[in-house]
């Protein structure tokens, strides 16, 4: 895999693509990975019945799942992770949120968030061929909603981005703390989830 930059697209800017665009984008993205992990396929397969169910599949509205998308912000000449405590689940996550009305497609929306909770504005996504593919699938329960509503579902695509070496992170609003961590020193306050991508992380970019 390469690495490649995205535009950052906060609000759709006049003549760019759709809602019904980044709907497109999603299911294109998920029909061309083809992961090697058989858990991974069905995972991969279930997201794409969940798009063809549910038109605005994308976006927080649709209840009880909906797509988000997320990366690891990875210094690899360093070795280390970049890792956000998340205010509503009080874990260490990679960065990563809801798509909105503006994201071209899916690795636009996991750059951005990507970029504007580390506070780093270099960087990049890997990709294969020229195009961002994602790096693992996750799906997991939460309350986005609010603490009182019901849970509901979160069919997360992740992604690897790239920071530039020696980067500095600048904690957002949405975060409690922000660290860059060793590979081989996670903090405990991590789930599988977060230890497979960042694992995935390591293999791709070593």
């Amino acid at each position: 895999m390469t690495a490649t930059g995205t535009d950052r697209a906060d609000t759709a800017p006049a003549g760019a693509p759709g809602p019904d665009a980044l709907h497109t984008d999603a299911v294109r993205a998920l029909e061309a990975w083809r992961p090697a992990d058989p858990e991974q396929d069905r995972l991969r397969l279930a997201y794409l019945r969940h798009l063809a169910e549910q038109p605005e599949g994308l976006y927080r509205s649709c209840l009880p799942a909906h797509i988000t998308a997320s990366a690891a912000v990875v210094d690899p000449d360093a070795g280390r992770v970049l890792l956000t405590l998340h205010p509503k689940v009080g874990r260490w996550l990679q960065m990563g949120g809801h798509c909105e009305p503006g994201d071209r497609d899916l690795a636009s929306a996991a750059l951005r968030e990507a970029t504007e909770e580390s506070g780093i504005p270099d960087l990049v996504l890997l990709t294969r061929d020229g195009v961002p593919v994602p790096a693992k699938l996750d799906r997991h329960q939460v309350r986005c909603t609010g603490k009182d509503r019901p849970e509901n579902t979160h069919l997360d695509v992740q992604y690897i981005a790239v920071a530039p070496p020696g980067a500095q992170a600048l904690i957002s609003e949405e975060s409690l703390d922000l660290r860059w961590f060793d590979y081989d020193r996670l903090p405990e306050l991590t789930d599988h989830s977060v230890r497979d991508l960042v694992a995935r992380a390591r293999e791709l970019t070593g």
